[in-house]
């Protein structure tokens, strides 16, 4: 609970104590004392209702995880110049307009590039890459432990906790991966597929 809300909840659950306490210690009742004790309760039960409505408009953001990984910028071998800078550059660009953690591309069999928090596992393409290529769009996993298969993209790196993956052609995918649950906008993903388009037309042109 954020702590404006905290301070709501606080400040409505003392108010009402102590109209009740103010009720049962009394001695006489008058007309006067009722409404103020209606405008009291009134009062916390206001206070408390902000702290609930603040609490659900403006949810806490999930905290990040400690990803098990290294600091990598790997590229394979046998790339022309023109292709290491977009796929330098791109990377880049997600890793630092996004919360991603690594990316991943892959491409005719191969992995082309691996940057970010990464592991050392070689990484085969498995169901959601393949429904990311059947349908021709990207795939978005907002919180992967609710995923079997997920575990496809753990040789990228262990416990991923968001992943989207968007298709380049029949054999190629882009595979970005977040370091804590529903941390992708729609903005993030607008920015993987205007790249991951891009890059197919680099990589269909250069390969």
């Amino acid at each position: 609970m954020r702590p404006v809300a905290l301070i709501s909840l606080i400040a409505g659950l003392l108010t009402l104590s102590l109209a009740v306490f103010n009720a049962l210690t009394v001695d006489l009742v008058t007309p006067s004392f009722q409404r103020a004790e209606v405008l009291a309760g009134v009062a916390a039960v206001g206070l408390m209702l902000m702290a609930v409505l603040w609490t659900q408009a403006s949810p806490m953001a999930p905290s990040k995880q400690i990803l098990e990984g290294n600091q990598r910028f790997e590229l394979v071998d046998g790339l022309n110049d023109e292709l290491q800078k977009e796929l330098a550059w791109g990377s880049h660009l997600l890793l630092t307009a996004t919360p991603a953690a690594v990316i991943l591309v892959y491409w005719n069999n191969q992995v082309l590039l691996r940057r970010g928090i990464s592991g050392n596992g070689k990484f085969v393409p498995g169901e959601i890459c393949r429904q990311a290529r059947d349908r021709g769009e990207l795939i978005s996993l907002v919180n992967t432990s609710l995923f079997p298969g997920r575990i496809e993209f753990n040789p990228i790196i262990e416990n991923l906790p968001a992943v989207m993956v968007y298709p380049l052609a029949s054999n190629g995918w882009v595979v970005l991966g977040g370091c804590s649950e529903r941390c992708f906008s729609r903005s993030d993903e607008l920015w993987l597929i205007g790249w991951s388009q891009r890059l197919r037309t680099e990589l269909e042109e250069r390969t």
